[in-house]
């Protein structure tokens, strides 16, 4: 699955919790959120549209030092906020493909040992075939 198509399928199933996602889908949307965040920060913090929320330099003071700080940009936080039910479940359709439930998500939460844990499992190849929660999305293409 290619980046286009990855995007195109998670923002297709926004809110699907059933069914599977493979390694590429989740990477490609995982890079296109981060790529579109990153723009978003820059002109947040180049028009000046951002709440320090407690970084020890004003957020007025230079935009290189506000955008390494604690601040919140409004089109960010638009972004965050579109972002939260997507991500999440193509996230559980990822753990569906590894053959764990999408309770695994929570596992996150956890400080520390929590994100180790869910980022081996995104990084996992799926399993092989179908499983209890789907058909495999790749077919008969090698896992790599």
């Amino acid at each position: 699955m290619g980046f286009g198509a990855a995007i195109k399928s998670v923002f297709g199933k926004y809110a699907s919790f059933t069914g599977r996602a493979p390694r590429s889908e989740f990477w490609w949307f995982y890079l296109f959120v981060v790529l579109v965040a990153l723009v978003l920060n820059v002109i947040d913090v180049s028009l000046g549209w951002v709440v320090d929320i407690g970084s020890d330099t004003p957020a007025n003071s230079s935009p290189f030092l506000s955008f390494f700080n604690a601040d919140i940009g409004a089109l960010s936080t638009v972004w965050a906020v579109v972002l939260i039910l997507p991500y999440i479940s193509v996230m559980v359709r990822r753990l569906h493909d590894t053959d764990r439930s999408g309770w695994w998500w929570w596992i996150q939460l956890i400080p520390c040992v929590g994100f180790i844990v869910i980022l081996v499992f995104m990084l996992l190849p799926g399993t092989r075939g179908d499983n209890r929660f789907g058909r495999d999305m790749l077919g008969s293409q090698p896992m790599m």
